[in-house]
Parts: C-alpha cells; sequence; structure tokens
C-alpha cells in the first residue's frame, strides 16, 4: 500500500530513514516531525501488512538551486512551489529489489503531476544516477552540496514544459 503519511508514522519512518542513509546522511527524528508535519501531501509512505517499509519525503519550491541545506529543514519551502524536491528515497533493507521505491517514485510523479509541479528535483549520488535515469530523470550535474560530507548529483525529472 502507497499512502500519504500520518503523524503516528514519524517512529517507523525514522527507522526506514536510519536504515536507508549513513548516520552523517540520515535526516533526524526532528527533521522528519517536521516534515510530516509541514508537508504531509509530499510525504509518501510503503506499507505491508501494517509495516511502513519504504518512505519517500520532499517539500516544494520555486529555486533551481536545490544544494542549499536549509530547504531540507523545509526553510524556503512554499508549497506552491513549481518544483518538488525529494529529500529521501529509502526502503528497509530486507525489502530492496522489490520495486517499492519505483513505485513510491511513480505515485509521487503522478501526484506531483496533478498538482500542476513542472519539475521534480533530487540529489543523489553518482552510483545512483542510472537508477534515477531510468526513472525519467536526467543528470543535471554536480551538485554544490556537500550534506554528510559525500559528492552529490542534482537530477531533473520535468512534468510540465
Amino acid at each position: 500500500i502507497i499512502r500519504h503519511v500520518l503523524s503516528n508514522d514519524l517512529e517507523e519512518c525514522f527507522m526506514v530513514e536510519t536504515a536507508g542513509f549513513p548516520p552523517e546522511e540520515a535526516a533526524t527524528r526532528e527533521t522528519i516531525k517536521l516534515r510530516i508535519d509541514t508537508f504531509p501531501e509530499g510525504f509518501l509512505i510503503a506499507e505491508i501488512h501494517g509495516r511502513v517499509v519504504g518512505i519517500l519525503n520532499s517539500g516544494a519550491t520555486n529555486k533551481n538551486d536545490i544544494s542549499d541545506e536549509e530547504l531540507k529543514q523545509l526553510v524556503g519551502h512554499d508549497p506552491a512551489g513549481k518544483s518538488m524536491v525529494v529529500f529521501a528515497l529509502a526502503v528497509l533493507p530486507e525489502f530492496q529489489k522489490r520495486g517499492i521505491a519505483r513505485q513510491l517514485m511513480a505515485n509521487f510523479v503522478d501526484e506531483a503531476r496533478q498538482r500542476g509541479k513542472e519539475n521534480i528535483l533530487l540529489l543523489c549520488k553518482q552510483h545512483l544516477i542510472a537508477y534515477y535515469e531510468k526513472m525519467g530523470f536526467t543528470h543535471v550535474g554536480l551538485s554544490r552540496s556537500t550534506h554528510g560530507g559525500a559528492e552529490w548529483h542534482e537530477m531533473r525529472l520535468v512534468l510540465q514544459k
């Protein structure tokens, strides 16, 4: 089941986040709560037998540069922004390779189109560029972001021209 997040999903969402990202990159419990409370319509979860096994959370902006760390804290978030910005797409390790992340993204893309958004933007590591390209994203280039001390690449999916 793919559905929007509820406030009582916080702990399970935090568990998926910390299982999916190294400690220096994972969002804190407080940040996950902020994203749930501020923009639940941009936060999808995948659920199997009542258990949260995957998450996709986001914000919206009119900015083209998404390297700003403050955006991850929803500073500058504008629900009416032309672009959706994916902050995290993660699936518990034991549920990976089943198409759950792809389904979360497909639902997210459909909803963004229905809301009249122009783009979906995200940052990923180099080894994930081809993965996102298979979902229709274009590699824009190296980002200025140094989140968690890593090198990030910007990806863009154009929804409307």
